[in-house]
């Protein structure tokens, strides 16, 4: 049981980190904290997506099953990356 969860975690941390570099070295958009602050929100984000999707599973379940059913990729990714953007409006206005 304990790799079920060990699975889930490692895939909320690589969508945190992939949307982290895609934000800031891709997108190259200034962030608080450069790429370590873009890091530590992209991480909160795609866990915070994670839980989104544990809430409203029934809302969003026909988007996408990845993992064989476990992790809603696309709840993880958006919620990463649309927190990355209120951190770099935030930090950054215009």
């Amino acid at each position: 049981m304990w790799f079920f969860y060990f699975n889930v975690g490692l895939t909320y941390l690589t969508i945190g980190v992939a949307a982290a570099v895609f934000f800031y070295f891709v997108l190259k958009k200034p962030v608080l904290g450069k790429f370590w602050g873009a890091l530590i929100v992209g991480l909160i984000g795609s866990f915070l997506g994670g839980l989104v999707d544990q809430l409203f599973g029934g809302v969003i379940k026909y988007l996408a099953e990845f993992n064989n059913g476990t992790v809603n990729v696309f709840a993880a990714a958006g919620i990463s990356m649309f927190m990355l953007w209120l951190l770099s409006k935030a930090s950054y206005p215009r």
